[in-house]
């Protein structure tokens, strides 16, 4: 396996190494996503991952302490009027083995329905997600599957997806059986500058716990200029139950954990006026677990600003506060407060690559300590401070 990888990781250094000439063939395609650096002052093996355990709830900036690498290689062709592309993403997160991300075919340009996109394999079918807390509040998964994206319907655009539970890198065990159905519309115009998306989900199986069956409904509005012409703002409204995740993807499918209920409202703002952008979010979900009856709910109130003091300096701040509430035992409270001088190539919020020197300064309440006592709240620990230096890309 070591060997493999090794060998896998210098084919991908050589691919790297060579892409201005792999750039140049009409087609081909090279872009992905990566993270990563020191964290100089932590303890106990804690060099981030500060938060609850909501969906919601960690906020990244000052906060990730890992190290990690996606990259996606695509080859488009024509032939006879059809497109057709391949697709491959392979990706290594800290001491893990180099897994497959993504590996799929997509064609277009059929006759019958010249707009929409076939595809077949393993594919990432990320919708929207809110940056400053690593989540994609909209997401068809990663499993292998087949489906269509973009559908002309009267002005609309549906797309479908049919998944199993098995993955390239691995499946489920053999007497365990899961797939889901998404089904998803969006360009739904409502108002001057609004559109709204919805995202159904339908899972079933067999020999999972609690039956295999769950389902799932995101709506999704999108308002441009919102109060002022430099805000969007977008607003969630999501609830699911069994094996169906809230955001649209499987939930326990492994056979050994039951599914759960859970109700989610969230908003996120962006915003970008000269030298000043960013993204604040607020939300409030609940999770019930189906046979044990454990219910948390979290609430999360923070977001990220950045000023650029020049073309290629910026400030950033990110403050943060999340409570989590039990059925039983006292309410967790935690908030984090991140400075950061960030390099970056314009003033733009969303400019990167970002080379960022950053100090964090968390406090939590002595029940939270307690619930995270295996990890950043060894023994009875209520605060910390990380410094560390980060870069973040994609390209």
């Amino acid at each position: 396996m070591k060997t493999r990888n090794r060998l896998t990781a210098v084919a991908l250094a050589a691919a790297c190494a060579n892409g201005a000439f792999a750039m140049d063939v009409a087609g081909f395609e090279f872009n992905g996503y990566s993270r990563g650096g020191p964290v100089f002052n932590h303890s106990d093996g804690v060099k981030g991952n500060l938060t609850l355990g909501g969906e919601l709830q960690k906020y990244r900036l000052g906060n990730e302490g890992d190290n990690g690498i996606e990259v996606n290689f695509a080859k488009g062709f024509e032939a006879g009027g059809i497109n057709w592309k391949v697709n491959y993403m392979p990706a290594k997160w800290g001491s893990g083995d180099i897994s497959t991300a993504q590996a799929f075919v997509e064609m277009s340009g059929f006759s019958f329905s010249p707009e929409a996109k076939f595809w077949v394999g393993q594919r990432r079918l990320r919708i929207q997600d809110v940056h400053i807390v690593d989540n994609f509040l909209l997401n068809y998964g990663d499993n292998i599957g087949a489906g269509v994206t973009d559908v002309p319907v009267g002005g609309m655009k549906l797309g479908v997806g049919v998944f199993s539970g098995d993955k390239f890198d691995g499946g489920l065990p053999n007497n365990v059986k899961a797939h889901r159905i998404n089904a998803d519309l969006s360009d739904i115009n409502t108002n001057p500058g609004g559109k709204l998306r919805v995202l159904l989900t339908a899972v079933g199986g067999k020999n999972q716990v609690g039956g295999g069956s769950g389902s799932g409904i995101s709506l999704m509005h999108t308002q441009k200029e919102f109060l002022l012409p430099s805000i969007t703002n977008t607003l969630y409204l999501q609830t699911s139950r069994g094996h169906a995740r809230i955001d649209g993807e499987f939930e326990a499918i492994e056979g050994t954990s039951a599914g759960k209920r859970a109700t989610r409202i969230a908003d996120s703002i962006n915003w970008q006026s000269g030298p000043f952008g960013g993204q604040a979010l607020i939300g409030y979900q609940t999770n019930k677990a189906d046979l044990t009856g454990v219910e948390t709910k979290d609430f999360s109130l923070g977001g990220r600003g950045s000023y650029a003091f020049t073309k290629n300096f910026k400030g950033l701040v990110e403050l943060s506060t999340t409570t989590r509430k039990g059925n039983t035992g006292p309410d967790q409270r935690l908030s984090k407060v991140t400075l950061a001088g960030a390099l970056a190539l314009s003033e733009d919020f969303w400019s990167r690559p970002e080379l960022r020197l950053y100090v964090t300064k968390a406090n939590w309440n002595q029940a939270a300590a307690v619930a995270n006592a295996a990890t950043f709240g060894a023994n009875g620990k209520t605060s910390r401070t990380l410094v560390g230096v980060q870069y973040e890309v994609w390209w």
